[in-house]
């Protein structure tokens, strides 16, 4: 059984507000160390409002500063919307404020709109200069050379540890030439997952990060003491998703218990797609499901997506995903 880790956006649920999300997202991180989670990441999203990370270092800070053991960072961070100067700086300050618990996680796509984008000031070419950009971002982050006349302060020394995340063969091509672990985001996009992981593996080159490949899969996973409490705290992510496929930007919904009542046909389908990689149940069906995806995978680590409207529920969900995780290593 591979490591567990958290992903967190900072959901701000009805009846809730944008402060309470960010401090709940510290409590789980505080709660996932005692867990035994290997990491917490934080993504960038812009413009919806149900997501409190799109400030995403200084989310990260938040977090780790409630902390003392787990690994805690940007799962990931948009490169393109960026300077790579600008953001060796930001986790280079990060990796000097929480020495050796800082990751960062590098994506291509925009985190938002066409809309947003604009009011971002993104060059619509910035994703074809992706794999340059993250060149220039490892060189920021490295000792300063000799003759060297700009350094990223503080940055330049920290080596914070790259990942490329992406849902598509290219980021598994960048990843495996670039010598760097590699995040798949078959979460909520898992239709190219088995050949993206196939490539990686297949044209992996060691670098002086890693000298093997090392695979983070995401998955969805929602426990509770029953698979039919479980299906039904379920419903309240397969509403957000509907809600994103209509336009609609709303807060986290209380779960309900006639799903087939708020969407179509075609939108069940297609949220049931997007949801493929998904474990939803009791103690036995979640030890069972895990074991699967592992197998079917051979993933290092699982990057857990468990989004349930009520924090408690929530809590108690990445509680029984870790105790299942731990039974199945002992299977």
């Amino acid at each position: 059984m591979p490591r567990l880790s958290i992903l967190e956006l900072g959901r701000v649920r009805e009846g809730g507000d944008r402060r309470t999300a960010l401090d709940e997202a510290r409590e789980l991180a505080r709660r996932a160390e005692d867990w035994g989670y290997e990491r917490f990441w934080v993504a960038e999203h812009h413009n919806m409002p149900a997501v409190t990370t799109a400030a995403t270092s200084l989310v990260i800070a938040h977090v780790a500063a409630g902390t003392q053991r787990i690994r805690v960072g940007a799962g990931g961070i948009m490169l393109p919307n960026h300077a790579p100067y600008i953001i060796a700086e930001q986790f280079g300050t990060l990796a000097t404020l929480f020495p050796g618990r800082i990751d960062l996680g590098l994506g291509r796509a925009p985190g938002t709109d066409q809309v947003t984008v604009r009011a971002l000031r993104r060059d619509p070419a910035s994703a074809d200069r992706f794999p340059q950009d993250v060149l220039e971002l490892q060189a920021w982050l490295a000792p300063v050379r000799p003759g060297q006349r700009i350094e990223a302060v503080p940055g330049s020394g920290t080596e914070v540890p790259l990942w490329i995340l992406g849902s598509s063969l290219f980021g598994a091509q960048l990843a495996a030439e670039l010598g760097l672990p590699y995040g798949f985001a078959s979460h909520f996009a898992p239709q190219m997952l088995d050949p993206a992981l196939a490539i990686y593996r297949e044209r992996f080159k060691p670098s002086a990060q890693l000298d093997a490949p090392y695979v983070l899969a995401g998955v969805n996973v929602i426990a509770a003491p029953t698979d039919e409490e479980a299906r039904f705290l379920a419903t309240s992510q397969q509403i957000s998703i509907a809600d994103a496929l209509r336009g609609q930007r709303n807060l986290t919904r209380p779960p309900v218990k006639d799903l087939d009542s708020y969407w179509s046909p075609p939108e069940k389908a297609q949220v049931s797609q997007m949801l493929r990689e998904s474990i939803v149940g009791g103690p036995e069906t979640v030890r069972a499901g895990l074991r699967e995806f592992s197998e079917r995978t051979g993933a290092d680590e699982l990057m857990v997506v468990s989004d349930v409207y009520d924090f408690g529920d929530r809590l108690r969900s990445f509680e029984m995903i870790a105790a299942a995780a731990a039974e199945a290593r002992h299977d």
